[in-house]
């Protein structure tokens, strides 16, 4: 009878822990709904949102203030959760989310909406890489893909219903309700990680000291560079002054970094970040991935309506069917990178998804609905079993100080790559319209024509080249993954025991 004491209690113990730990990983899945519901939400609200507000010209920026916070961020929050814990960083990005999100709600023009968006993503930066790094903090290796997979399926969800949420909200209430939305789910959230979470107190966090100047200079390189890749061809043209004017502030920005990391004690951007071959090839493969995922996620809803003649909600269907293989693919993939290895089981997937998008360009004209559905079907599954693996064996080749840096660095070069992607895509979708219609016309123009009904077929033919000339572009970007894998990624990642 006394032994079976001590068993009892290790039993209860075990059985607290477990419904601690399924509480905190409750919090995470509705912290990863705000943000990835986010942008899906407000864009269906534009046009309620403008004829209330006026700034029509500007709107755009409801989307790239919110991307440029979240991205210039995550190095930031990544290094500040290896020094002070997830929790502190998880609790105080999500309450700024917060209170963009009610500050959003009361915005009186688009301008103050606008900056309020912005206050928003420097909540949305902490969300998703702390996220994501405590998903591997919470989980050994060999169980990291059950979490992994319930934040897919979250993503994957939130896709597909923000959409329809949005325009539910905005028709039916108000667009203001959107963003009052977040309010209680983040307030679940908060209270969840707060009565939870418990992290073991690190000594040294006490007298770390945070390189203040290196997370401005980064903020600021960032912001300056992302926002010349938005704006650049949009609301100037590139070769103007002020594109080459926030190129120039880019680059010296970036000699200011350098500088100022190499001399701080502990940077936010350490040097070992590019020098472990692991997480520099991880980094520009995901890199790429962000590239190639523009092509489908911006033209494919344009290509559905202009050239298939599908209505909104039909070329929606078409594109979100990616979400749906795509974490489906993730969760499955742990039984083949546990056999061949995560890099050989991520060259499978990109090899499989360089194929899927260079097939996109055969499609025949007009062709039916099902063809490019079948494609991004088969893209998805593709695309889950390139990056999860990536994801969750570079996690594993660090410890927890270097866990929450490492995290970041890759989502940070993946939002990177999304935002490089819709500069170089758009410009070339608008050159090869130009050179099919004989003109300088540009795609919004264009499809705005066909949506009046006043385009010929000649139209129709000319957006669907420029469709295919992107996808044959990030079938490159993904070919470029595939090389970086090959070359620079050792076959074997240096796992780290749990």
């Amino acid at each position: 009878m006394g032994s079976a004491t001590p068993a009892v209690r290790g039993g209860a113990g075990r059985r607290q822990d477990t419904r601690r730990r399924g509480a905190v990983v409750a919090a995470l899945m509705l912290a990863m709904a705000l943000a990835a519901l986010d942008s899906t939400v407000v864009s269906t609200a534009v046009p309620q949102i403008v004829g209330d507000l006026g700034g029509f010209s500007v709107f755009s920026w409801l989307f790239s203030g919110y991307l440029l916070a979240v991205t210039v961020t995550l190095p930031v929050y990544g290094k500040l959760s290896d020094t002070f814990g997830r929790k502190p960083v998880l609790v105080v990005g999500a309450a700024v989310f917060l209170l963009g999100s009610l500050l959003c709600a009361v915005a009186w023009n688009m301008g103050a909406l606008i900056a309020f968006r912005i206050v928003q993503g420097l909540g949305g930066g902490a969300l998703q890489g702390t996220v994501q790094t405590l998903a591997a903090d919470l989980y050994p290796l060999a169980e990291r893909p059950k979490i992994q997979s319930k934040l897919s399926t979250v993503w994957a969800v939130s896709a597909v219903a923000g959409p329809g949420l949005g325009g539910v909200l905005a028709a039916y209430a108000d667009w203001r309700w959107i963003f009052l939305v977040n309010l209680p789910i983040g307030a679940a959230a908060l209270w969840l990680i707060v009565r939870h979470l418990h992290e073991p107190e690190r000594e040294e966090a006490r007298h770390a000291r945070v390189d203040w100047a290196g997370a401005l200079a980064v903020f600021a390189c960032g912001g300056v560079l992302l926002t010349a890749l938005v704006q650049g061809g949009v609301a100037w043209p590139w070769l103007s002054a002020p594109s080459l004017a926030l190129f120039g502030t880019g680059l010296a920005l970036v000699a200011v970094v350098v500088r100022v990391e190499r001399r701080a004690a502990a940077p936010i951007i350490p040097g070992w970040v590019w020098r472990r071959r692991t997480i520099a090839a991880v980094n520009l493969a995901l890199g790429a991935l962000g590239l190639l995922m523009v092509a489908p996620s911006v033209f494919l809803p344009t290509y559905a309506q202009s050239v298939l003649g599908l209505a909104p909600v039909a070329a929606g269907f078409v594109l979100s069917v990616w979400t749906l293989s795509w974490p489906v693919s993730a969760a499955l993939s742990q039984h083949v990178y546990r056999r061949i290895g995560f890099r050989d089981t991520a060259l499978l997937g990109i090899g499989l998804a360089t194929l899927i998008l260079f097939a996109f360009p055969f499609l025949p004209y007009p062709g039916s609905w099902w063809q490019p559905t079948l494609l991004m079907l088969l893209l998805g599954g593709a695309l889950g079993l390139f990056q999860l693996p990536l994801i969750v064996g570079v996690q594993s080749t660090v410890g927890w100080s270097e866990r929450g840096t490492t995290t970041a660095s890759v989502l940070f070069c993946r939002q990177t790559g999304q935002t490089l992607g819709a500069s170089l895509f758009g410009a070339v979708a608008n050159g090869v319209l130009a050179a099919r219609l004989g003109g300088a016309g540009d795609l919004d123009t264009v499809t705005r024509a066909l949506d009046d009904g006043t385009a010929p077929e000649a139209t129709r033919r000319a957006i669907a080249g420029a469709v295919h000339a992107v996808y044959l572009g990030a079938a490159g970007a993904a070919a470029l993954a595939f090389v970086v894998l090959l070359v620079v990624a050792p076959r074997r990642f240096p796992v780290l025991q749990d």
